[in-house]
């Protein structure tokens, strides 16, 4: 008998994703970035930068005479028009973006998956008035909803956020539109796949008899549909990720994304935009950021790609 036989699903995709080389190298890229990102600021402690080159210990807002340095020993990447280290900057912006992206991302999970499987579980009437309401968000331009979104009500938000809380929650309120707005634009087709997978489950046996033991709707949605497709969802919520991060940083560059003192990607990339002039070029403004940015978004749809291969069912095992 076959090895794989005695495999569970999950098993069988694992396996199927170990032997994606470009996968599991995406992986381990992406848990590099993130790992910097997030343990990048305590390389300027007193106590562990002396441990460590000088360039891997400028914070990302310390302000220096060196405007504009090329890369070199003191600054690897550099230093911007205020001589703020470009290192500490780009891994600062990463972890804003990847935050951005997972955060909203996850809003598109919550949205998504409860509607897709209330439509595609309940049917009928219920179903085609939920899904022509998807078809209507489709047909609306969602980078343009984002920006009057933001355009619109940043401002009263704000003041909301610092009378009802605090002026550090009030800075907060462009961030806060911005996971909700690209959360709110992202979840319409993992509804529409949602939807189509409860479609097919319902009518499975193992439905009809969780129903006929007496199970409520809830804990046949739950317990015996959804964990069916898992695989489809954290597939999809992975290629999610890439496109909201560019989004965000789409936003950034028009100046509507995230604002001053936090930095993204994209705003670091505006901002050596701005920087230019047709006298001086300062590459590395552009080339860094830009660089990381690329990668991130490319490992994240190679990391998507061998999920997708992982967990379709028509892949054999060799």
């Amino acid at each position: 008998m076959n090895e794989s036989s005695h495999l569970s699903p999950n098993q069988k995709a694992w396996r199927r994703f170990r032997r994606n080389r470009l996968a599991l190298a995406s992986t381990a890229l992406l848990l590099t970035v993130v790992l910097l990102a997030l343990i990048w600021p305590v390389f300027s402690h007193p106590r562990i930068a002396p441990l460590l080159p000088q360039a891997m210990t400028w914070p990302p807002v310390a302000l220096t005479d060196a405007q504009f340095q090329p890369p070199g020993a003191a600054h690897w990447f550099g230093t911007d028009v205020h001589g703020r280290d470009l290192l500490s900057r780009v891994f600062f912006g990463a972890r804003i973006s990847l935050l951005v992206g997972v955060v909203g991302a996850l809003v598109s999970l919550i949205i998504g998956v409860l509607w897709g499987a209330v439509a595609g579980y309940v049917g009928g009437r219920w179903d085609a008035v939920m899904m022509r309401f998807v078809d209507i968000l489709y047909s609306l331009p969602s980078i343009v909803f984002v920006i009057v979104l933001i355009a619109v009500l940043e401002e009263s938000f704000k003041q909301w956020l610092a009378h009802w809380f605090t002026a550090e929650a009030g800075a907060a309120a462009n961030m806060l539109l911005l996971f909700v707005g690209l959360g709110a634009v992202s979840w319409l087709t993992m509804a529409r796949i949602v939807r189509g997978q409860v479609l097919s489950l319902r009518t499975r046996s193992f439905v009809e008899a969780s129903r006929a033991l007496g199970a409520s709707h809830a804990r046949v949605v739950l317990k015996h549909i959804l964990p069916n497709v898992y695989g489809v969802i954290i597939t999809y919520l992975t290629l999610t990720v890439p496109a909201i991060i560019l989004y965000e940083s789409f936003l950034s560059y028009l100046g509507l994304g995230i604002q001053p003192p936090q930095a993204s990607l994209g705003y670091l990339i505006a901002d050596a935009a701005d920087s230019m002039n047709p006298i001086r070029i300062y590459w590395w403004l552009i080339v860094f950021p830009g660089s990381i940015l690329a990668t991130t978004l490319l490992a994240l749809n190679f990391l998507g790609d061998g999920l997708r291969d992982a967990w379709d069912p028509r892949t054999a095992d060799e």
